[in-house]
């Protein structure tokens, strides 16, 4: 895929990962953007820098993905005026702790960002790729916790693998449609959403979100059907799968379990 002179819709786009891969689509590629969160004064300031310092077009549609009234405006929005080539879907939300910490409201909360939400986005898009955007694509951000499970992260570990599965089918499903379907699947990344004390103890398992970003675009740009960034994740998802399964999640539980005993 080129991503010079066309337009991209990246979610989650205020913070974290999605910010920069956005930055790193104007910076290294010359995409033009549509970038989508909550928090749009946080959108409007990166919009403002990337369109200065790299002369591309950069708008902004603030939206509470959770809402599925959000999801339609903010489809509407990115195919109105312009044709989008792709769209990084990485906007979620996660919880670190005991399984019954988390309320049964706020898991549904985390279910229609991470799952429901992402589902009908994806099927708003996706034929509107096959239509109107050639050689177009669309990749979920998903997480290594959706192929591995990881206990004290188990409602978010369950949801990411929601995503792993169906961004797996789609690829298939898609590919002689035309339109590719990319899976990212991150470990742990140092960014605001692992900010609190309860990863100090797993700190240095954290990718940076730079080079993750770029691995990110890399892998939609080249069209790959999944990819785990950085040397020690794509070594550890090797050994999860020589591994028996019951020793390799329990061996993710003891660490994740000290890392939050005692940080609290």
């Amino acid at each position: 895929m080129s991503f010079k002179g066309q337009s991209i819709l990246v979610t989650g786009a205020s913070s974290g990962l999605g910010k920069e891969i956005a930055t790193c689509l104007a910076r290294d590629h010359g995409a033009n953007l549509v970038i989508s969160a909550r928090r749009e004064d946080r959108l409007q300031e990166l919009a403002d820098e990337l369109a200065k310092k790299f002369s591309v077009t950069v708008e902004v549609c603030a939206a509470d993905l959770g809402l599925e009234t959000d999801v339609d405006k903010l489809f509407e929005f990115c195919t109105q005026d312009r044709t989008l080539y792709g769209a990084i879907l990485n906007a979620g939300i996660t919880h670190f702790g005991k399984w019954d910490e988390l309320d049964f409201e706020s898991f549904r909360k985390m279910q229609a960002v991470n799952n429901t939400c992402v589902v009908k986005l994806a099927s708003a898009l996706l034929p509107y790729f096959e239509e109107r955007a050639v050689g177009g694509g669309l990749m979920f951000v998903a997480s290594q916790a959706g192929v591995t499970p990881v206990p004290y992260q188990t409602f978010y570990s369950a949801t990411k693998a929601f995503l792993v599965h169906l961004g797996a089918g789609l690829h298939y499903e898609m590919k002689p449609r035309g339109v590719s379907v990319t899976t990212f699947v991150p470990g742990g990344i140092d960014t605001e959403m692992t900010e609190g004390a309860r990863f100090n103890d797993l700190r240095s398992f954290l990718m940076p979100v730079g080079p993750c970003a770029r691995e990110a675009v890399n892998a939609f740009r080249t069209r790959k059907y999944m990819h785990s960034p950085g040397l020690m994740y794509k070594v550890g998802g090797v050994l999860s799968k020589l591994l028996p399964g019951q020793l390799v999640v329990s061996t993710v539980a003891a660490q994740y379990k000290r890392s939050l005993e005692s940080n609290r």
